[in-house]
């Protein structure tokens, strides 16, 4: 009876050890922090705190009419180049090789300017780099900023997609793996979660002992924490 009991203890062990508790906290799956890389005045504001942009979609504006009309006279210029090269094509054979690359340079210096002043004109317009929603800002109309020192003027993360980023002991570090499921609770929530491990981190926090790894989740407030065990014996 006694070696049955051992044997039961032992049983449960090994079953708890497979049991792995982590704490957790949660992110967005994607966070960026929105700047202007060129210099001038903010003219316009397309969104606030709480605005839910898409990949593209503009979400500021500098005063730009200064480099639209450079770029203007760029492109009349190269206009006026293009039909110069077609005429001197139409009597290469006929001209001096040397005239004839004068105007071919001309064309290709017109074209350079045209695509440098348009490089210029798009970066006075700031867009979202993917689906997000604001969730800070520090930007008003009339504020001045600088391409040389970037300026935070958005913070964005994404709409939806979230990851729990987890913490457990080092010495199961060989244990745990990518596809292992983790049962979780939220802080003050008595609802159980299931999510898979999509990453574990290849280094241990030399403060804490402790290793990462992240689980994908979807509309979790950001900020919040909670823990749970990560169920090595499921696959």
């Amino acid at each position: 009876m006694k070696k049955i009991f051992i044997a039961l203890v032992t049983l449960v062990s090994l079953t708890q050890a497979q049991n792995i508790y982590a704490t957790f906290s949660v992110a967005a799956k994607q966070d960026a922090k929105l700047a202007f890389v060129a210099g001038g005045i903010v003219d316009k504001i397309y969104v606030d705190i709480g605005s839910k942009v898409t990949k593209g979609e503009v979400v500021a504006s500098l005063q730009n009419d200064d480099i639209k009309a450079i770029l203007q006279s760029a492109k009349t210029t190269l206009k006026f180049a293009k039909r110069a090269l077609n005429r001197q094509q139409k009597i290469k054979d006929l001209i001096d090789e040397g005239k004839f690359d004068k105007v071919l340079a001309n064309y290709e210096k017109a074209r350079d300017a045209v695509a440098y002043q348009e490089a210029l004109y798009k970066k006075t317009y700031l867009k979202a780099p993917f689906d997000a929603i604001i969730y800070d800002k520090d930007v008003e109309l009339g504020d001045a900023v600088s391409g040389m020192m970037l300026k935070t003027v958005f913070k964005i993360q994404s709409q939806h997609a979230r990851k729990l980023i987890l913490e457990f002991d080092q010495k199961y570090n060989k244990i745990v793996q990518v596809g292992d499921t983790f049962e979780y609770q939220l802080d003050g929530d008595s609802k159980k979660y299931r999510g898979k491990i999509t990453k574990i981190y290849p280094y241990a926090n030399f403060n804490n002992r402790k290793i990462r790894a992240e689980v994908a989740a979807k509309d979790i407030l950001v900020g919040l924490f909670g823990d749970g065990y990560i169920l090595t014996d499921e696959k």
